[in-house]
């Protein structure tokens, strides 16, 4: 746990989805944000489970340990190829654990999304945002994508039909020098692209302000451009994240309080 942060309302910039009222975040990972894959779990007080779609297909990363631990704790495995294990989350979130040593720098190697049209949306994430082709494979319908060689990559996996995004309403974000948001949004303005949230700045209590845009590209994948400047003081590790983690958690009585009500949690 890198930090956790409490919210009284809905995120102006829907960090937390479509949903209104308190929320919470949890940014885990296996090392700072500044140079790891992070993680950001959310949580909306009283909602009780989300409908998954095709949209994000799963998290590779390196680790034997996460393998052996799994195996130690009885965590249902199926190896897919040799030495790789696809496992689940709790809510359906798929993972693939390579069975090799962890690697020394970011463990997480690849995060994979579902698309319509492969290369409208190589198109996409190479000519408009920049991103590196670093494989592209025509007969399996994937490509992988990146800003650096020593970054977790995007996995593009065409889903032979319409992508579905469920309830859940994830997105992948990136930090950037904060003079490049307003020339991201001005080349999506000239090239017609989506906007879903034009930049703007969000507060998080007792924390830096940041300055961010959303976009979606062509199947509806939410983009966070994030102004590296804040959120490098916002985004440092906090020694207190475990344990209010932990002190939310135990205060979170809501499954308590809709079993004594006898309702169930909303599904979104």
């Amino acid at each position: 746990v890198l930090r956790h942060e409490e919210f009284e309302e809905g995120c102006k910039a829907a960090c937390n989805g479509p949903y209104d009222g308190k929320w919470s975040k949890t940014m885990v990972g296996y090392g700072p944000e500044d140079n790891h894959f992070v993680a950001e779990l959310t949580y909306n007080y009283g909602i009780g489970e989300y409908r998954l779609g095709n949209d994000f297909l799963g998290i590779t990363l390196v680790s034997g340990q996460a393998v052996s631990n799994a195996k130690r704790m009885g965590w249902p495995l199926k190896e897919v190829t040799t030495g790789v294990f696809e496992t689940e989350a709790p809510g359906g979130y798929k993972f693939y654990l390579e069975d090799k040593e962890q690697l020394k720098q970011d463990p997480v190697l690849k995060v994979t999304l579902g698309v319509s049209d492969l290369q409208k949306s190589v198109n996409y994430w190479s000519n408009l945002l920049g991103m590196k082709i670093y494989e592209k494979d025509e007969q399996k319908q994937r490509a992988l994508l990146g800003y650096a060689d020593d970054q977790c990559k995007l996995e593009l996996k065409a889903v032979g039909g319409a992508v579905d995004h469920g309830t859940a309403f994830g997105r992948i974000a990136f930090s950037c020098a904060r003079e490049e948001l307003p020339k991201i949004e001005a080349l999506m303005k000239k090239e017609n692209q989506k906007i879903l949230t034009p930049l703007v700045s969000l507060d998080t209590p007792g924390k830096a302000t940041v300055q961010v845009i959303i976009l979606a590209d062509p199947d509806g994948h939410e983009i966070c451009f994030v102004g590296d400047e804040a959120f490098r003081d916002l985004s440092k590790v906090d020694p207190n994240g475990d344990k209010l983690l932990d002190d939310a958690m135990a205060a979170d009585n809501s499954d308590k309080w809709f079993a004594e009500q006898n309702r169930k949690k909303a599904s979104a």
